[in-house]
């Protein structure tokens, strides 16, 4: 047998899950929100939350998410929809042309067998999200991504 033709190594991704504080950019930390701010998305997230509907299907649920991102921060400034087979983009900028910043996989609350977790990581939402972000970042060359997002709203 030839030294040469050694077996492939496999290594195991690890998550390595942080807290919010962790994960947050320290700047964002520095940064006071008003009461009227808070106040309202706790309203917003209380309108998704009694909006979530298990006899709907996903699309449903994607419309639910487009809204409530709209109404709490990213409304006028950043355009929130689809972008092809993605289920939702957050540009970074106020009109479709712009390059997506934010990737999100929506999946319905009752698909469970679907969903991330942190003892299964590799399910179909973050293989969608790793293909959907070598798309963008080698095809379309948008270097401004900055999050992926695989979420069933709970």
């Amino acid at each position: 047998m030839n030294d040469n033709l050694k077996q492939p190594e496999f290594y195991e991704m690890k998550l390595n899950p942080l807290k919010p504080k962790k994960a947050l950019n320290k700047a964002f930390l520095k940064v006071k929100p008003n009461r009227t701010e808070i106040e309202g998305f706790k309203n917003y997230l209380t309108q998704l939350l009694d909006h979530i509907n298990d006899g709907e299907s996903e699309e449903f649920h994607k419309n639910l998410v487009i809204d409530f991102l709209k109404k709490t921060y990213y409304d006028p400034n950043y355009f929130v929809n689809t972008k092809g087979r993605n289920d939702l983009v957050i540009h970074n900028g106020d009109k479709a042309t712009a390059t997506a910043g934010v990737i999100i996989e929506a999946k319905s609350p009752t698909n469970k067998a679907e969903m991330v977790s942190k003892e299964r990581l590799n399910v179909k939402p973050f293989q969608e999200l790793v293909l959907y972000y070598l798309r963008e970042r080698i095809t379309a060359k948008n270097i401004e991504i900055k999050h992926l997002i695989a979420t069933n709203i709970n």
